[in-house]
């Protein structure tokens, strides 16, 4: 009765590893990451004027200036990238604190062919201010590929952001702070769940549990980066916001269990890490090994698409159980179908904790959750007694 569900899921588990996006060992260690970062002047009379000032600026159609700030691309291939912004900006392409990924061709660079973050970061404008004139800093990040960084693109976007306040037209503080903010980007915006997987190690189905649980994670001896790695590692497991409901009735991806809460805690003051109040299940068990394999590989973008697998993975089965409860209130074989896939998911305590918060408030509902709970706890094994 089961095949399919079990061939989908082995699906979910095995990302596609001939995709060119993915391919190569150690590709951390392999990737060529670079920045550059633009002043952008879209009034006619200051366009001329840099242009004067600056040989490394570009100008179209007399309308806007593209000034380089700073750069760590090789010099002949920035202006291949100064020109390509420059279309984007005269098309229109590039909107005001919104990034934009995609793939460049740069002949100067060993890959040629890079995926590319670009943000616009608008200065404030004043009321006075001709429709249509202002300036700001175009951000540029490449690394990768378009698809790799896609992944990662909350993450580009929060980090381009956290620059802005960095930013003046003088750039007096380039070397000190917004240089050096820059060539960070790949390891603080993309490396963040490979070093928590590297951590944990086979424990990660255990970060897995907690973020489908809602379980709080603390982490105890160890240095800032490593628990705020872990904060983003939860939420980038969790379902939270995934799921789009009628917050009257509460969502999959919002619930909250009744039962008393129990922290999940990380001690990093041992090697390795000690992890107590430890809960698991076979679901989360079972994409371990994708994950250890993509770790292994130190492939980042690889380690995201599985997380995503994952997720996408237990919202198919939230639906599911979902669809069962709604059949099980009008038919007695609709409740024995949701037995046995409560059985054969491995997720079931999961499942039901976030269907008891769904469905509170209704009555034949929580009745079959009632029913499923009591029957997989007669189906449980009993307890081994030392």
């Amino acid at each position: 009765m089961f095949t399919s569900q079990t061939s989908s899921f082995q699906e979910s588990i095995d990302v596609e590893e001939r995709d060119a996006d993915y391919d190569g060992d150690d590709i951390a260690q392999q990737i060529s990451c670079y920045y550059s970062i633009y002043f952008y002047d879209s009034t006619r009379s200051r366009s001329v004027a840099w242009s004067e000032r600056r040989a490394d600026s570009t100008s179209l159609q007399d309308d806007f200036s593209l000034t380089l700030l700073d750069s760590s691309l090789p010099p002949e291939a920035e202006p291949q990238l100064r020109c390509y912004i420059s279309r984007r900006l005269s098309k229109g392409a590039l909107l005001g604190g919104m990034g934009n990924i995609a793939t460049v061709d740069l002949s100067s660079v060993p890959e040629q062919a890079l995926g590319c973050y670009c943000c616009l970061l608008e200065r404030e404008t004043s009321p006075q201010q001709p429709e249509g004139d202002g300036s700001g800093w175009v951000v540029c990040l490449l690394g990768g590929t378009e698809k790799g960084l896609n992944l990662f693109r909350l993450e580009l976007d929060k980090y381009v952001q956290g620059l802005r306040d960095s930013l003046s037209p003088e750039m007096e503080n380039l070397d000190v702070e917004v240089r050096p903010y820059l060539s960070r980007w790949y390891e603080e915006s993309v490396m963040h769940i490979h070093r928590v997987v590297q951590m944990v190690q086979e424990n990660v189905c255990f970060l897995l549990h907690a973020a489908l649980s809602h379980t709080t994670v603390q982490v105890t001896g160890a240095d800032e980066r490593t628990m705020v790695d872990v904060s983003r590692f939860i939420k980038a497991a969790s379902l939270l916001g995934l799921v789009q409901e009628n917050p009257a009735s509460g969502t999959l991806c919002r619930a909250v269990s009744e039962d008393p809460p129990t922290d999940l805690i990380i001690d990093c003051s041992t090697i390795p890490p000690t992890i107590t109040n430890a809960v698991g299940n076979r679901f989360c068990e079972d994409w371990n090994q994708a994950f250890l394999n993509a770790a292994e590989r130190c492939n980042p973008f690889l380690l995201r698409q599985i997380l995503e697998n994952f997720k996408l993975k237990a919202i198919q089965d939230m639906n599911t159980l979902k669809r069962f409860i709604r059949q099980a209130e009008m038919s007695h074989y609709a409740l024995f179908r949701c037995c046995l896939f409560l059985q054969s998911c491995g997720n079931s305590g999961v499942l039901l904790q976030n269907a008891r918060s769904e469905h509170r408030g209704l009555p034949e509902a929580c009745g079959i959750i009632r029913v499923l709970e009591e029957f997989l706890g007669e189906q449980a094994p009993p307890p081994v007694i030392p």
